[in-house]
């Protein structure tokens, strides 16, 4: 009754890790611990900006390097004790865009507040992101998606909307995520989809990315992300939601998730499993006030709304597409405003 269950549990364990003498936890999950030794961290970050609050043993080193894959190209690591103390921190020269170093001198004993964010995270200017679902097995030819992207400095990051891969094995993610930092100058922040599923439950996918749902700001800007990959939401999963959108009910809200609740073409059966949940999660979004609504799963591209609300489907990354529907590989270049919400959404083709 619960397919989803075990993932939301695991998503409550991303982002917490102890070895070589160091416990560290990211607050919301917001980063994957991929891995922790004596005097060295690697997160893959999966949000813009995040914290983490990490606590020395007495006999650990106190020089560490902190790797973080998938992050922002200007991202900025500050470091201070609980008691304000800042601690030293040394950005360290990398090659690709993306990846980011920096070593910084802990404490043993103590516990540290690290930051990692752009300089202009909390400002209010309005920016532009990508939208894109749906690569599976043309991840061979994702780099042609990124060429594009590339053509556009204005955007700050992409939104994918689950399906990543073809069948979500440890190989597949670690081919996507190699390919990805090769080829595209902004990081990716991703939902699963159905085929993340396919490999034990998506245990790789929270192991390698990290959480299925979660939620954080850019830019005054909220971006939700839920798992709803089995066509329906675990019940802990809503519950979370709720909290995310009541946060957000005064402010600029975009919700993604990979399995539309509600299919715009009604014969094809695209959307949640209960016509009568897909019913219940729209109107709650309608009456928090989000401005925008994106799905992947449908191999096409459709505009529509959902209860009022813009909802675009952009299945687009590469995989068999729609026959006859003339779309091709695509994504979506969204303009937001955390003063004004919604200010465009263009199709970008690539084929």
């Amino acid at each position: 009754m619960r397919p989803a269950e075990n993932r939301a549990i695991r998503d409550t364990k991303v982002g917490r890790a102890e070895g070589g003498g160091l416990s560290l936890e990211v607050e919301d999950g917001l980063a994957a611990v991929r891995d922790v030794a004596p005097g060295t961290l690697m997160l893959w970050g999966n949000a813009p900006a995040f914290t983490a609050r990490a606590t020395l043993a007495a006999e650990a080193p106190s020089d560490w390097v902190l790797t973080l894959r998938n992050a922002m190209p200007d991202a900025e690591l500050s470091a201070e004790l609980d008691g304000g103390e800042i601690l030293s921190v040394e950005a360290l020269p990398q090659a690709l865009p993306t990846v980011k170093q920096w070593r910084v001198s802990l404490r043993p004993g103590a516990t540290a507040r690290l930051s990692v964010a752009p300089p202009d995270w909390q400002t209010r200017e309005p920016f532009r992101f990508a939208a894109l679902a749906d690569v599976q097995e043309a991840l061979p030819r994702v780099g042609d998606i990124y060429a594009r992207m590339q053509k556009d400095d204005t955007l700050r990051f992409i939104l994918f909307a689950g399906d990543l891969t073809e069948g979500g094995s440890r190989e597949e993610l670690l081919e996507f995520q190699e390919r990805l930092e090769a080829g595209s100058r902004i990081p990716l922040y991703a939902t699963l989809g159905n085929h993340e599923t396919f490999a034990k439950d998506a245990e790789e996918y929270t192991a390698l990315v990290g959480r299925g749902s979660q939620s954080f700001t850019f830019r005054g800007v909220r971006f939700t992300v839920v798992d709803s990959s089995n066509g329906t939401l675990d019940p802990s999963v809503e519950e979370q939601l709720e909290t995310w959108l009541q946060a957000s009910r005064d402010g600029v809200h975009v919700v993604a998730m990979h399995v539309p609740p509600q299919d715009p073409v009604g014969l094809r059966g695209g959307g949640f499993a209960s016509r009568g949940e897909a019913a219940g999660l729209v109107g709650k979004l309608a009456r928090e006030g989000v401005d925008l609504t994106l799905y992947g799963h449908i191999h096409s591209y459709y505009s529509f709304t959902n209860a009022g609300i813009p909802a675009f489907i952009s299945g687009g990354g590469g995989a068999i597409p729609e026959t006859f529907d003339g779309v091709g590989r695509h994504y979506l270049a969204v303009d937001v405003d955390a003063s004004e919400g919604l200010r465009e959404v263009s199709l970008v083709r690539v084929d």
